[in-house]
C-alpha cells in the first residue's frame, strides 16, 4: 500500500465526513470509504445492537445485510460479539470463514454460503460511548492482511468521531425543534385560556402525564388542532 497516498485520502475522507449534513449521510460515506480505501473490501456496513435486535446501517451491498440478519437469528458471530460488549474484541480479522467452525459453529458455515470468504470488524466507539461495529467483507478468503487491518483501524477511528458528532448534531436539532414546538403550543394555550406561560406549560405537562403521551406529541397536537383534544 502507498501509505502517503492513503494518508492523503484519509485526510480528505475525514473532512468529507464532517461536511455531511445528516447522520445517514455520514454513515453512508463511512461505509463507501471502506470499500474505496481498504484493499479487498467488497462490502461494508455498520451493525448496531438494540438489546438482541440487530440494525444494519448504510450497507454497501446485500452481503452486509444478510450477514447481520444471520447474526441476529443465530445470536452469534464476530460482528455480534464486537458490538455486544465493550469488553470484547475491538478489532477482529477472520482470514477464512471455513476455519472458524469451532468458534462460531452456526454462523461461520452459513456466512460462507452467503458468499463471505473473509471479514474484518472494528468497534466504533469514543471515550464516552459505544456506537456499533464497522464490518468489512470480502468474497475471497485470505484477502485481508495486517495492512488492511491498519487501514481499517484508522478509518474506524475517524468514523467513530464523525458518527458521534453527527448524531450529537441531530440530537441537538431535534431538541431545538421540540423546544420550538412546545413554545408554540404554550402560546396557543395561553391565548385560549388566558394563562401565564408557567400555567400553560403545566397544562401541557399535566395532560402528557395523565394520558401517558410524550410532551412533544401533546405540543404537536395542540399546534395542529389549535387546542387540547
Amino acid at each position: 500500500m502507498d501509505w502517503g497516498r492513503f494518508a492523503q485520502e484519509m485526510a480528505s475522507m475525514a473532512r468529507d465526513l464532517l461536511a455531511q449534513d445528516s447522520v445517514t449521510a455520514t454513515l453512508e460515506r463511512i461505509t463507501a470509504s471502506a470499500t474505496e480505501l481498504v484493499d479487498g473490501c467488497d462490502a461494508a456496513g455498520i451493525l448496531v445492537l438494540h438489546d438482541k435486535h440487530v440494525e444494519t446501517l448504510a450497507p454497501t451491498h446485500q452481503m452486509a445485510i444478510d450477514s447481520d440478519r444471520l447474526h441476529e437469528r443465530l445470536g452469534e458471530g464476530p460482528c455480534f460479539d464486537a458490538a455486544h460488549s465493550s469488553r470484547g474484541e475491538r478489532v477482529f480479522r477472520i482470514a477464512d470463514l471455513t476455519a472458524e467452525l469451532q468458534r462460531w459453529p452456526a454462523y461461520a458455515p452459513q456466512a460462507h454460503k452467503l458468499g463471505v470468504g473473509s471479514m474484518m470488524g472494528f468497534l466504533l466507539f469514543t471515550e464516552d460511548e459505544d456506537l456499533g461495529a464497522l464490518n468489512l467483507y470480502s468474497r475471497e478468503p485470505g484477502t485481508f492482511t495486517t495492512t488492511s487491518e491498519t487501514a481499517g483501524v484508522l478509518l474506524a477511528s475517524h468514523a467513530a468521531v464523525a458518527f458521534s458528532a453527527a448524531r450529537s448534531h441531530a440530537q441537538l436539532e431535534q431538541a431545538l425543534a421540540t423546544r420550538y414546538l412546545i413554545g408554540e403550543a404554550m402560546g396557543i394555550v395561553m391565548g385560549s385560556h388566558r394563562l401565564t406561560e408557567e400555567e400553560a406549560f403545566n397544562v401541557l405537562r399535566r395532560y402528557s402525564r395523565t394520558n401517558d403521551i410524550k410532551l412533544r406529541e401533546v405540543a404537536r397536537r395542540v399546534c395542529e388542532e389549535g387546542a387540547l383534544s
